[in-house]
């Protein structure tokens, strides 16, 4: 009785095993039933999803070919489907089987395939299903791309390039056949690989396509940026050769300007941003870049006794700032830059009069009241800008330092202890509600 029972067990799994096997052929039924009427059988779609994702869930049919092949094609379908209702309109997507990436399902099933194959016809069944998987890669790359979903876009497309790779091992024509159309889906590869933080992906895909010369400013601005990270001056041969092949294009125009900012050479930059807003006119921030850039050279070269060189590079800051605000008055950087210009002047005045605190000759005291009266009369320039960049920005923590020592140097103890517990505020993690200054 006992072997009896024993025997009905084996059997019994036999049995299971066998029926279990032998899922992937309901989804193939399932999927065949749909292709004869797409628009009438879509719940076809459905039991053939369910029954292959069950399927695939046991040893037995991963061994398979024709149950990979049959995913293939359904995870395929399913993309075409979707891709079909976003692109007309007809039909709803809720009433599809629900996959976040049914291209990458289906190219990924295919390739399972791939070395399964014993007979030449199957091989042909699955280059024609990664022929037919490669243009929903595409555009299932390009609607994550454009719904920001960097990671999806990336893997779309390196699942592109790679099926591209294998119908070129196989001879069998690929969508990205011809130079451009490739050069492009590898561009946009690395683009995403960018957006998604795959530096260590993105950088191998740059330097294909500098290799090859392809026609994108972008790859001599993304090149520069992550060789940038490592050795700076080795990077700007990228920026160089950007400018040299696209001199109108003002992304490397600006990541050329940032590049000297880094470096602090600030007489190479002048002609730069110039060159800029001439480009670029309306553009305020460079006016007030380059006002800060003449301001840094004012203070360099009164710091070395040029007073005349220094006077022009002062006057020439404020012709920038000005200039950034003649285009917008309420421009916040601009109108902080022209008191800051003003304050620095009375701060570097204020250090040489320093100097002269205990010469007690009647010279000297005509000279320290001399310069105390230019300190004043600078901050009092000053003070109407910080008011203005107050009243645009109540959290600013160096325009706030900035009044709350003015009103200390003019003895207004009152207005110097508010711009102090204002300060505190914000480096206490807070926020100041209403700015000091109405406008």
């Amino acid at each position: 009785m006992k072997k009896q029972f024993f025997l009905a067990l084996s059997f019994l799994l036999v049995l299971t095993i066998t029926v279990n096997a032998q899922d992937y052929k309901d989804a193939k039924k399932a999927y065949n039933t749909f292709t004869l009427d797409a628009f009438n059988n879509k719940p076809k779609l459905k039991e053939a999803k369910e029954a292959i994702d069950k399927a695939m869930g046991t040893a037995e049919n991963q061994a398979i070919l024709d149950a990979w092949l049959t995913k293939g094609k359904i995870y395929n379908e399913i993309a075409s489907q979707v891709l079909q209702i976003k692109s007309t309109g007809l039909g709803k997507l809720e009433e599809l089987p629900q996959a976040e990436a049914p291209a990458i399902e289906a190219y990924t099933a295919y390739t399972k395939a791939l070395p399964m194959v014993t007979k030449k016809f199957e091989t042909k069944d699955i280059l024609t299903g990664l022929q037919a998987v490669q243009g929903n890669l595409d555009n299932f790359g390009r609607m994550a791309f454009e719904d920001q979903k960097y990671k999806l876009a990336y893997d779309n497309f390196s699942n592109l390039l790679a099926s591209h790779e294998d119908l070129k091992k196989n001879a069998t024509k690929s969508i990205l056949e011809t130079e451009d159309s490739y050069n492009y889906a590898v561009f946009l590869t690395a683009t995403a690989a960018l957006l998604a933080e795959k530096n260590d992906v993105a950088k191998p895909l740059l330097e294909k396509l500098y290799a090859a010369k392809y026609d994108k400013a972008a790859i001599y601005e993304s090149l520069y940026t992550l060789n940038a990270e490592k050795d700076v001056n080795a990077a700007y041969k990228y920026l160089e050769e950007g400018r040299q092949r696209y001199p109108d294009e003002i992304s490397l125009l600006f990541a050329d300007i940032n590049h000297h900012l880094k470096l602090g050479k600030l007489d190479v930059l002048i002609d730069k941003l110039k060159a800029a807003i001439a480009k670029e006119p309306n553009n305020v921030s460079l006016y007030t870049v380059l006002g800060s850039v003449y301001d840094n050279l004012y203070q360099k070269m009164d710091a070395s006794g040029d007073k005349v060189k220094g006077e022009e590079y002062f006057n020439a800051a404020l012709d920038y700032y000005n200039q950034a605000l003649a285009k917008d008055p309420k421009n916040v950087d601009a109108v902080y830059s022209v008191g800051a210009l003003y304050y620095n002047k009375a701060a570097v005045t204020t250090q040489k009069m320093n100097t002269l605190e205990n010469d007690y000759s009647k010279e000297g005291l005509k000279k320290y009241k001399e310069m105390k009266d230019e300190v004043f009369a600078q901050f009092e320039k000053a003070l109407p800008f910080f008011k203005r960049a107050e009243a645009l920005d109540a959290n600013d923590t160096n325009t706030l330092i900035a009044l709350k020592e003015i009103h200390a140097k003019k003895n207004d103890l009152e207005a110097s202890k508010e711009f102090k517990r204002r300060l505190d505020v914000i480096q206490g993690g807070g926020k100041n509600e209403k700015s000091y200054y109405q406008q």
